[in-house]
């Protein structure tokens, strides 16, 4: 059984030293304060793991979970949640940054639907420019609608397990876009609160940022892994484009 009110953050880190501590003080500054942060090192060559875990000895709360091998974050990620006690799962990578209100304001929008999976707004920033614009999100998402806007940025996910189960991340490119798509699948939905509760930290060279490799992965996501014709996988890529256009266009 699930502890009900509590939410359980997942979050993985590889060499995130330089920001780690931005995004755990996020966490602990939120004004809902009953969840549980749990921490995957994945055999980082830097000091994240000593960074870390100063913070475990002055919060309970926190947990440090090691990796002694790199296998990337779907693994670190479904590390996390076989430990994870919460029926709330909530995602934060570690060079992103809550909103101290994110949690309570979720909780309160989520547990208003009957939705499986909640996500948010959110802003863009880098090192020198704080605040970006603020990307706007859908008010609901199905299956079909979500193969062609990947609008859902991961660290504002919250997702229900009393209502999607057990779940694990595929070790793919995009595993939390997939694991999206696989909750969504049957008939669910997501709900959007289009309030900027997140933001998303734009680094030099990070992986989001290349495009091309991007794109060859959301169409080998529609390809391979849900099986789309290839008349429908142009249309879902089409649109995806359109939308990810949209997404960067201005920031």
């Amino acid at each position: 059984m699930f502890n009900e009110g509590l939410v359980s953050i997942i979050m993985p880190a590889w060499k995130a030293d330089q920001f780690i501590s931005e995004a755990i003080q996020s966490v602990i500054g939120q004004t809902y304060d009953n969840w549980e942060l749990l921490i995957v090192d994945d055999c980082s060559p830097d000091s994240t793991v000593e960074v870390v875990e100063k913070f475990c000895e002055t919060d309970s709360r926190i947990t440090l979970l090691k990796q002694y091998k790199n296998q990337g974050p779907a693994s670190a990620r479904n590390l996390a949640l076989q430990k994870a006690e919460g029926r709330w799962i909530a995602f934060l990578d570690s060079d992103d940054v809550w909103s101290n209100k994110k949690l309570e304001a979720q909780l309160v929008f989520h547990q208003s639907t009957s939705a499986v999976l909640s996500f948010t707004g959110y802003s863009r920033f880098t090192g020198e420019q704080r605040s970006g614009r603020a990307i706007n999100v859908p008010s609901k998402l199905n299956y079909h609608q979500l193969l062609r806007n990947t609008c859902i940025a991961t660290s504002t996910v919250l997702i229900d397990r009393s209502l999607s189960g057990s779940f694990v991340m595929k070790n793919t490119y995009y595993d939390d876009f997939v694991c999206w798509l696989d909750m969504l699948r049957g008939g669910s939905f997501a709900v959007g609160l289009n309030q900027p509760l997140m933001k998303y930290r734009v680094l030099p060279g990070s992986v989001s940022r290349n495009k091309i490799k991007s794109a060859m992965e959301v169409w080998k996501i529609l390809r391979t892994f849900e099986g789309l014709t290839l008349s429908a996988s142009l249309m879902c890529f089409i649109s995806y484009a359109f939308h990810g256009i949209l997404k960067y266009a201005r920031f």
